[in-house]
């Protein structure tokens, strides 16, 4: 079995101000990353802070509800299609990446959040 990725055990915490970042630069707001977590995982905005103290494996491994709808998010991410990616963990990393992107790149939430 090959080793696990190290993104996997790094705090989300230690990330998410570049996901902040990105959709900052291009006129997005922080309510909207947070928006996406939530609606990603199932963490409501309350339990979001405390959530993102633990590593991405246990973000997601332990997260209260993943959206179904979040198998909809399709498409490349660093030079790979996210519906391909065969670690599900990997997997899941990636919707959220994309999602962001998505925000970056001024789609509309209701599209993003696949309503």
């Amino acid at each position: 079995m090959p080793a696990k990725h190290r993104i996997f055990s790094v705090p989300v915490v230690d990330v998410y101000p570049y996901y902040i970042a990105k959709a900052k630069r291009k006129g997005r707001t922080k309510a909207e990353v947070d928006t996406i977590f939530c609606w990603l995982t199932g963490y409501t905005p309350k339990q979001l802070p405390k959530k993102m103290e633990q590593n991405f494996e246990d973000f997601f491994v332990k997260a209260p509800k993943l959206n179904p709808k979040r198998k909809l998010v399709t498409g490349l991410i660093c030079g790979v299609r996210v519906e391909e990616i065969k670690d599900p963990l990997m997997r899941e990393l990636r919707y959220l990446d994309k999602l962001v992107d998505e925000l970056a790149k001024g789609k509309a939430m209701e599209k993003i959040l696949r309503a």
